[in-house]
């Protein structure tokens, strides 16, 4: 009797694991969906806002740039001072989020010009820091075989609530600018809410002393160099798509209105989602060198053709879209997963924050090349989506040299 009933007792206990880990990655999916609203919330209404104080394009794209520089610069700071391993991580993300709520809600509330708006976006992307990294490694705390499934789910929550700015004014926001940032606010605070419902996972690391050289260490580490090197390729091209889609969408044949503008860009980042998380589940089952190259491979492409598409119906239109929307963030969150494979397990949230630091650094000058490219230079949408082709095809070398390398054994339970 003793021996089943301890083998009943184990089986028990597994199985509460099992329902509690998903529980605690539908939650901090959850959260971290809403928590992200924040990212697109002025870039969602930047027709509005930019007709309303008679700004330039590049003007406008100072208002997603400054999040992204925040996010930096908060991360930068994070890494540095190992936040994200010497604070309990939903704790860190819940007084972030809310932070982040507070400088969106006072943009709508009290800015009508430029610089006070940026100088807020600014303060937002630092908030945004103290939720991204944590998130993920709140997600890596549950999992340990399907971490690369965990690590997708909630970049793929990330990357519909980037895309929730575009359906608010879809469905009810297009000329009320307002109505946009309130509503993302509002749903940050839910998201800094639910995240203090999950406590910490099996395998989360216990919190580090604070370690000056941790940064350093991330940095020698070859596999760890490559897997940043393919976010970096990764982020080159992502961030300038989701900015400028809906004018790229404006400029062409079958789009005319903005609400259609509108819906379109929210299906095209939110579709990304879905692929976020079956790119989870393959790279578990085929390697994260192996999934991350694709992906980029097709993505790539679709910056190439980009321009030729301008011209086309929306039965031809749509589809590429969406194949472009699922494959330009399916890989994301695989470079964040290998990072939690290769990386000195005590210090994985800072080695997550670095990695997230520097891919956004060169978000930043791909987000305000597209305009200087598209209309200074008169390469048109062609010519400047192409040149964000360098980064996947950057990233993809670099993964290909991982799986070529001993640390590929560390990756996906060997499989590369």
């Amino acid at each position: 009797m003793d021996a089943p009933t301890a083998d009943a007792t184990a089986r028990r206990t597994a199985g509460g694991t099992r329902l509690t880990k998903w529980r605690a990655l539908g939650l901090v999916s959850a959260a971290e969906l809403l928590a992200m609203s924040l990212w697109f919330s002025a870039t969602a209404v930047a027709p509005e806002i930019a007709a309303a104080w008679g700004l330039t394009p590049g003007q406008t794209g100072l208002l997603t740039s400054a999040v992204q520089v925040g996010f930096v610069a908060g991360a930068l700071l994070s890494a540095a001072l190992t936040l994200s391993d010497t604070v309990p991580p939903r704790y860190l993300f819940a007084a972030s989020t809310a932070a982040g709520a507070a400088a969106t809600a006072l943009l709508a509330a009290a800015v009508d010009t430029l610089w006070p708006a940026v100088a807020l976006r600014f303060l937002t992307g630092v908030a945004l820091a103290g939720a991204y990294p944590p998130g993920m490694k709140i997600a890596a705390g549950w999992f340990d075989d399907a971490r690369g499934l965990a690590i997708g789910t909630v970049v793929g929550a990330l990357t519909v609530g980037s895309a929730l700015p575009h359906l608010l004014r879809a469905v009810g926001g297009v000329g009320r600018p307002r109505v946009v940032l309130f509503g993302a606010a509002g749903l940050a605070l839910v998201g800094a809410g639910l995240v203090l419902l999950v406590r910490p996972g099996p395998h989360q690391a216990p919190a580090a002393p604070f370690d000056p050289a941790a940064v350093r260490r991330v940095l020698s580490d070859r596999g760890t160099s490559l897997a940043n090197l393919g976010y970096f390729g990764h982020m080159w091209e992502l961030y300038a798509v989701w900015t400028w889609m809906p004018a790229y969408l404006l400029a062409t044949a079958a789009v005319g209105t903005d609400g259609l503008a509108s819906l379109l860009t929210f299906l095209t980042i939110a579709v990304g989602g879905a692929g976020a998380v079956a790119a989870g589940v393959w790279a578990d089952r085929l390697g994260r060198t192996t999934v991350t190259s694709a992906a980029m491979v097709v993505s790539g492409s679709a910056s190439l053709i980009a321009g030729v598409v301008l011209d086309a119906p929306l039965f031809v239109l749509v589809p590429f879209l969406l194949v472009w929307g699922v494959t330009i963030v399916a890989d994301s969150a695989q470079f964040s997963a290998a990072v939690t494979e290769l990386a000195d397990p005590a210090y994985v949230g800072t080695a997550l924050t670095f990695q997230t630091a520097v891919g956004f650094l060169l978000t930043t000058v791909s987000i305000q090349l597209v305009p200087v490219l598209q209309g200074t230079f008169g390469l048109g949408w062609g010519g400047a989506f192409a040149t964000l082709a360098v980064g996947p095809a950057v990233g993809t070398v670099a993964m290909r040299r991982l799986r070529a390398s001993p640390d590929a054994a560390k990756l996906a339970g060997g499989r590369g």
